[in-house]
């Protein structure tokens, strides 16, 4: 049996060295300019911060021999968890009495959380506690009937991509969320995307082949209007790269993904004005270049600002228009800050009722995510959304699964909304069909405070199902926690 004693002194050394280095925590953030409102969540950060740099399973143990809290879930509440275990060790093993936490002071970083949530895709619909985003196709611009189908299913917030059509379009999708939500009663959030500096594949030069690109076959990656150096005896493709700093970043050794990991390669040579990459991985029928696909560089670091100038032009429309901002390609504080100033240029006076969604992409972005979150909700409402795709591409897919439930803990840290993101039913959207795995990963969503479905002929037919699924998880879990409910299986 646990000696509830010594663990007592473990338990209040943790406890003193978790203060110390939460407050040399939060001094580094103090020119963030931490409003009033998210300071205590601040802190909390800071606190977790500390403790997780802690190896507490031993400790975790001890404890649930002891019938108390494992400290397994606390992210919300990480000094009045600590404070109540201590004040419990302290009764059993005869100690002065400590006073814990109350209720009210135990459970407000839930309320904190929770409170966010709800300003920022207001209340669930029906009984599911997590929220619905959707992801509009162009052809929402003239079909008013989708918006429409998207209020009678209980959708809380539609996401509009600034990558793709016009302000003119962008207007028509925002005048039929208004219509539809005067018909049904539901008023949906309107999120719209900055593009941010994205990396694709422009023109293509077939060399020494003129179908596709085989396991070992060599491709040369060039900056724009660059396909003229490269020669047949350099690679058999040649590709542009849309970013020329991606080229300028890349190393021999560098991996290289092209079109979501469909054709994946390891840089040999860098020239001048490009490189040469021998390919690693693709179909067994070989890869076709095409313009326009997504190029993916894990290993450099592209320290390029995230604002585009076309973000800065499309900001104008945004910030009139918009409940909340994604923000693309985010990677640094300093990125944060420059989206919140031209923010403030285009719309002085009450640019901060506008709520920031950080996207979480890049392993550059996993590392600073506590710097995003508090630069970020330092001055406005914020929440983060787990980018799944580019992130899996970046950090691998083995990586992937363990780094989105730490930013999920990172985010209930903070007290800020998750929103879950990229393929999720992607089968069932895309074909009507079900995929088992999918669905296990949908029930995992629930955990996040807001889930997005991307478009596809069958959103419809996906959104009812994942309602029903949300429904029921949310009343067997809420973050990592197991209700309780009665069993009715057996």
């Amino acid at each position: 049996m646990s000696d509830p004693s010594a663990l007592f002194d473990e338990i209040d050394r943790i406890r003193a060295q978790l203060r110390i280095d939460a407050a040399r925590q939060l001094e580094k953030w103090q020119p963030c300019r931490i409003d009033p409102d998210f300071a205590a969540s601040a802190e909390n950060l800071a606190a977790y911060l500390a403790l997780r740099h802690y190896d507490l399973r031993a400790v975790q143990r001890d404890l649930m021999a002891l019938g108390l809290s494992s400290l397994g879930r606390l992210e919300s509440r990480v000094l009045p968890a600590l404070d109540s275990v201590a004040a419990a060790l302290a009764a059993l093993a005869g100690r002065d009495r400590i006073v814990g936490p109350d209720e009210m002071e135990f459970f407000a970083g839930e309320r904190e959380l929770h409170g966010r949530s709800r300003d920022l895709f207001g209340e669930p619909a029906g009984d599911r506690l997590t929220s619905l985003l959707v992801t509009c196709p162009s052809t929402a611009a003239e079909d008013r009937s989708f918006m429409l189908g998207l209020a009678e299913k209980g959708v809380e917030a539609v996401r509009i991509n600034c990558a793709h059509d016009d302000a003119d379009k962008w207007a028509r999708m925002i005048e039929h969320v208004h219509s539809a939500g005067e018909r049904t009663g539901r008023r949906m959030r309107i999120f719209m995307d900055l593009a941010g500096p994205k990396v694709r594949t422009g023109a293509i030069a077939a060399l020494r082949h003129d179908k596709h690109a085989e396991f070992d076959d060599l491709i040369a990656v060039t900056a724009p209007g660059e396909l003229r150096r490269v020669g047949k005896k350099d690679a058999g493709f040649a590709v542009e790269c849309s970013l020329p700093e991606a080229i300028e970043a890349s190393r021999p050794g560098d991996r290289l993904s092209i079109d979501d990991g469909k054709l994946e390669a390891k840089i040999e040579r860098v020239d001048e004005g490009f490189f040469v990459a021998r390919v690693m991985r693709c179909d067994a029928e070989g890869y076709k270049f095409k313009p326009e696909k997504g190029l993916n560089f894990p290993d450099a670091e592209l320290a390029i600002p995230a604002l585009t100038a076309k973000d800065r032009e499309d900001l104008r429309f945004v910030a009139a228009h918009a409940d909340a901002i994604d923000f693309s390609f985010v990677q640094s504080a300093d990125d944060v800050e420059s989206l919140q100033d031209a923010l403030e240029e285009v719309r002085p006076g009450d640019w901060r009722r506008i709520s920031l969604v950080l996207k979480i992409e890049t392993p550059r972005a996993v590392r600073n995510l506590p710097e995003l979150i508090v630069r970020a909700a330092a001055r406005q409402p914020a929440a983060v959304m787990i980018a799944r795709g580019d992130l899996a591409i970046e950090m691998g897919f083995t990586r992937l699964a363990e780094m989105q439930e730490e930013i999920l803990w990172i985010a209930e840290a903070a007290r800020i909304p998750v929103i879950w993101a990229t393929q999720v039913m992607e089968n069932l959207v895309k074909t009507g069909a079900f995929s088992r795995g999918e669905m296990t990963d949908a029930a995992m969503a629930a955990r996040a405070e807001c889930v997005m479905l991307n478009k596809g002929p069958h959103l419809m037919k996906a959104l009812g199902e994942l309602t029903r699924l949300l429904g029921r998880m949310d009343a067997h879990m809420h973050k990592k926690t197991p209700q309780m409910r009665r069993l009715t299986s057996w």
